[in-house]
């Protein structure tokens, strides 16, 4: 008889989203041999059998983070913290860090946003802190950066320096660099930063993966660079990967990847090659997200747009055709429209083959013009979304794009027109915690229950089920070509996560507060607390 590795009893198991419960599970290796009742699994049992008793506790199938940057997230949870409610303190908190560094040592940090502040800061307001220390804050957008004036100088940013292609350097009346540095100009001082070393890089987010399980994440979408690949393949490699991730490929590797053969797919339970990613704008925490119309109180500023319709087309037919899928940035409504039009002008590739082995995604679908909604689903393409951004950004949201906000994290009207939809957190932008999301999802509120209790335009709030489905099989259909993840039935993976509270008995408004005692993945223990 088929003996199980690991049988839990006596517990409330969601087998899926829906809501649907057992009370017993059994697993043999990494897989769920069986979900049904104490008997059925207890039976299962072996001498060598791990036996445990949830005592009423509550299983998920494994939540998956559909798209965060995992090295960039890494970094900077050794980095200063800069979201901060005033400029100040967050200028007070550069000079604690300066203070401790070596005299020639980069001051880095992350999280600042200017929205907040009422300002941008100033090259100027960090000389005052640093001591000629060169020093780099990425925005909480990560979109925009703030720099001192010997990061600057490092970077021979001055008067004379051009806008590079995509990006702009902020000017003060006189032609002077301000220290703030939008979308690609970002890249003028942060190329001249010291690298980590390889150990340096694979330690970080050996440490990152940990911290990611301890929330309850069995799988990550991952969208940094070579260097993360290289990382996590010296992980695997080593045992060390202690949750699933699907590693993206960013446009600037895809000669690379074309002339090694890397399809989307490629790899194993563990480490699995995914989509290009494009970027057809910016952000709107900098108003550069790419807009059909000027945004409100700026009637000269649409955003900036980063690759055409007709570089999007044209990349396309030599990435899909090899096989790799297309994941492109996306937050305005012109952006998502521009890119449903190269998807709809790229669907001829679809009869040709060999196809990329996952649908295309668009990342983020911040803002869409109603007329749009329809079109992902009937293109098949995958609705890639943070719920947490919406609660984070409906102020700015309210200011900048007015009276079209009520198509704004529109999760509710593209689950109903059919889209797919697969959730994350764009972390280091937001927390990974997939139960802040999971909150915002269902409330559209903050923490302390604002904008009120129905929440931020609350016809785009989904249920807890449709909310948890976008967190286990949404990120399933959108990278993997079977069913066996994103649920618990006999065959599937078995990634689950072990609560002391049950989400469907709680108030919708404490979800953020949920926390997992216990994380499986591969028929493991990675996390546990009881």
């Amino acid at each position: 008889m088929t003996q199980a590795s690991l049988i839990l009893l006596r517990g409330r198991i969601y087998t899926s989203a829906d809501g649907q419960a057992v009370e017993a599970l059994a697993v043999r290796g990494d897989r769920v041999l069986l979900a049904g009742t104490n008997d059925d699994a207890g039976a299962l049992a072996g001498p060598e059998t791990e036996t445990v008793d949830l005592d009423g506790r509550t299983v998920l199938p494994g939540l998956t983070d559909a798209h965060l940057h995992l090295q960039a997230y890494a970094r900077h949870l050794g980095h200063i913290d800069c979201e901060t409610s005033d400029l100040q303190e967050c200028l007070e908190r550069v000079r604690a860090s300066a203070q401790r560094a070596a005299p020639d040592e980069w001051i880095l940090g992350h999280g600042w946003n200017h929205n907040v502040w009422g300002a941008y800061g100033s090259a100027a307001a960090l000389d005052a802190v640093t001591g000629g220390r060169p020093t780099y804050l990425t925005a909480k957008s990560l979109h925009c950066a703030w720099a001192n004036s010997a990061a600057l100088a490092a970077a021979g940013v001055e008067s004379s320096t051009a806008d590079p292609p995509g990006g702009r350097i902020e000017r003060d009346a006189g032609g002077r660099p301000t220290g703030i540095l939008f979308e690609n100009a970002t890249h003028l001082v942060s190329r001249c930063i010291p690298p980590p070393t390889s150990a340096q890089v694979t330690e970080s987010i050996a440490a990152a993966l940990e911290s990611l399980v301890r929330l309850g994440l069995t799988c990550v979408h991952d969208f940094d660079g070579a260097a993360c690949l290289r990382a996590l393949q010296l992980l695997r490699d080593d045992g060390r990967l202690s949750l699933r991730v699907v590693k993206h490929i960013q446009s600037d590797q895809l000669e690379a990847a074309l002339d090694l053969g890397l399809r989307t797919g490629f790899g194993d339970d563990w480490l699995r090659i995914g989509h290009l990613k494009l970027f057809a704008d910016g952000a709107l925490g900098p108003r550069t997200a790419w807009m059909l119309a000027p945004y409100d109180g700026e009637p000269d500023n649409v955003g900036m747009g980063q690759t055409s319709k007709a570089e999007l087309v044209s990349l396309g037919r030599r990435a899909i055709p090899a096989g790799l899928a297309l994941a492109v940035h996306a937050i305005g409504d012109r952006a998502n429209r521009e890119v449903l039009d190269a998807f709809e002008l790229l669907q001829d590739l679809e009869a040709a083959g060999p196809l990329p082995r996952a649908p295309h995604r668009i990342e983020h679908v911040q803002l869409i013009h109603p007329s749009d909604m329809p079109r992902l689903a009937r293109l098949g393409v995958v609705a890639s979304m943070q719920p947490i951004h919406a609660p984070s950004d409906m102020l700015m949201a309210d200011r900048y794009w007015g009276q079209r906000v009520r198509s704004a994290y529109a999760w509710r009207s593209l689950a109903a027109a059919g889209a797919t939809l697969a959730f994350g957190s764009d972390a280091p932008v937001e927390s990974p915690n997939p139960f802040w999301g999971l909150h915002a999802a269902v409330t559209r509120r903050r923490h302390d229950g604002s904008p009120g209790p129905d929440g931020w335009i609350p016809g785009e709030r989904l249920s807890l089920s449709q909310a948890l489905d976008a967190y286990t099989r949404g990120p399933a259909r959108a990278a993997w070509p079977d069913a066996t993840r994103g649920r618990l039935a006999s065959g599937c993976l078995a990634d689950l996560i072990i609560l002391d509270q049950d989400p469907w008995a709680l108030d919708p408004g404490d979800l953020f507060g949920l926390r997992p005692i216990g994380t499986v993945v591969g028929g493991l223990f990675r996390h546990r607390e009881f």
